[in-house]
Parts: C-alpha cells; structure tokens; sequence
C-alpha cells in the first residue's frame, strides 16, 4: 500500500514510556481495533522515539505512528535520517516523523537533573538540521513512499518552515484561536495535526480543577508554550496563575460531548488531524479506560472530514 490515512482523530500519550513493551504492544493492537487514525507519543527520558515508534509498528498493521517530537536535540542528524529511511521501508507509509525540540540559544536546558547542551536559534537549528538530514547519502533500500515529516512548530516563522520543507505541523498545547492562525500561515494545503489535552470527567467541577493544574504545570515549565501564550493575547497573570479563559481556551474537559465538540471546532478551523492527550490520570498506567471511551467519537465514515494522508 502507497498511502495511509490518519483519519481526523487520534490519540497522543507519554503513557508508553512507563509500560513494558508487552503491554504497549497489546494496547497498540487495542487502539488500532479501535479505530483511531494515528498513535502520538513524545520523547523525553522513557523510551528513544526511534525504538517506541518500531515497538508500536511491530504490534499493529494499519495505523499510524507519530512522533511528537523526535527531539532534535538528542540525535545526531545523521542517525535520524538513517533510521527514518528505516522505519519507513520496514513499515511503509505509516511513519509520521515530527521534529522539535527545545535547545535554546545560549542556554543549557536543566531536565531532571540531566543538562540539554545550548544550541542555536530555533528557527536556524530547525532549518540545518533538516538540511543535514536531506544531506546524508543512501546506503540501504529506498523507502516507498517516502517518510512524512512535520515540525512541532507554535510561531509564524517556524510554521511558515514548516509549510516549505516539511508536510505540515503538529501545534501542541494550543487552543483552537492558534489552528485559525497556523492555517492562514500554512496556507491550504500542507497538514496541520494539533494535539489537545482532555480531561474525560463528568464532574465539570472536577475535571475543570484537574485541567488547571496540569495547565499550571505545563507553562510554568516550558518558556515556548508560554510565549506562544502570549502572542495569542493572554497576559503573563492569566498564565502564571491560569485564568478560567486560558483553561477554557486550552484545556477540554466534561464529556464525550464537550470533547467531541472541541474536535470539531478544530477541524472547522484548518486541522486535518486533531490528537487527544488524556490527562489527569494515573501517570503510572495506561489510561485504557478512557481511550477506549474516546473511541466512541471516532467517524465511522470517513468520508465525512477529508483526512490527511501518507502519500
């Protein structure tokens, strides 16, 4: 097969990092039953992207498998672009490379204990590190298709990137207001997939208390969300102590309704793809539950919603 859809909907999850693979195989092969277009996961200190993204090919024979994001600071170009070329030929068309990554300039990055080196300006970093990757000869089988790739963009520049060298972007951790700016920038045809974070709780009051908190978290943490934030208008009060407007705009939580609804809102805004994080939950486990709750928001005719596609 020459294509794969992703669908419109599906899942993104650190949950992986902290399983044995024989339980990720067997939720892997779960969620593909299940319908879901693509499997998102991140890289941090679990799992390489390059071995999670191999263990979850293995376990199934349809879906997609994304990396969000393969960080750029953590391999050479060279190994990434050999083991692309190789996930690519074993399992063709159903590897989405996503690139990012959080080197800044002139600063080391403190992670759990772990120092990041400092790279350069971001927007330079990303460009020569695909120009190295493009760069790197061919020594083994030539992948058919070719291997998507897609950039952790939030900014103009880096989205306008994107649009040119990649096949589109993967936002994360952005409201709907952002997927109406990254598709006037991308203009209409590359792929936007945008990750939003849900709380699956038909206590509103509950769920909306557990959304703060990882909200808090998160921007407190990662000075790039928090000037996305900004250039989307919110004030560095709403973000320091999140505002009911910034967990709204963010954050879905309440039922399959509320987080159907929210789909839908970004896909009427330009994404082709939008991927549920679910939060809140025990970070020890697999939020099995939950997603498979979630299964029952995703078309069953997708002719409904042109998906983006592999090709």
């Amino acid at each position: 097969m020459t294509q794969r859809e992703l669908g419109p909907l599906g899942l993104w999850t650190w949950a992986f990092d902290r399983q044995p693979a024989t339980l990720v195989r067997e939720a892997a092969a779960e969620l593909e039953e299940l319908g879901f277009g693509a499997i998102w996961f991140g890289e941090a200190f679990g799992r390489d992207t390059v071995g999670q993204a191999w263990l979850l090919l293995s376990a199934t024979e349809r879906i997609v498998v994304a990396s969000g994001i393969a960080n750029v600071a953590l391999r050479d170009p060279l190994a990434m672009a050999t083991a692309e070329r190789a996930l690519g030929e074993a399992f063709p068309g159903r590897y989405l490379l996503g690139l990012g990554g959080h080197r800044v300039a002139g600063r080391p990055v403190d992670a759990d204990g772990y120092t990041i080196p400092a790279g350069g300006k971001p927007l330079a970093l990303m460009r020569g590190y695909l120009d190295a990757m493009d760069a790197v000869p061919s020594h083994g089988p030539v992948p058919d298709p070719a291997p998507r790739r897609v950039i952790g963009a939030l900014g103009p520049k880096m989205l306008e990137l994107a649009a040119k060298r990649t096949w589109g972007a993967h936002p994360y951790f952005v409201p709907v207001a952002h997927t109406v700016k990254a598709r006037q920038v991308l203009g209409p045809g590359p792929f936007l997939g945008v990750e939003q974070p849900v709380v699956l709780d038909t206590d509103v009051s509950r769920a909306r208390e557990v959304a703060r908190a990882y909200l808090a978290a998160y921007a407190s943490g990662a000075p790039h969300q928090a000037a996305n934030l900004r250039r989307l208008g919110f004030g560095d009060d709403e973000i320091a102590e999140p505002s009911s407007r910034l967990v709204d705009a963010i954050m879905v939580y309440g039922d399959l309704s509320a987080i159907e609804e929210r789909v839908g809102q970004h896909l009427a805004a330009g994404a082709d793809h939008v991927c549920l994080q679910v939060v809140g939950n025990d970070p020890g486990t697999l939020p099995l539950a939950a997603w498979r709750e979630l299964s029952a928001i995703v078309p069953t005719d997708r002719s409904r919603r042109t998906a983006g596609q592999l090709r």
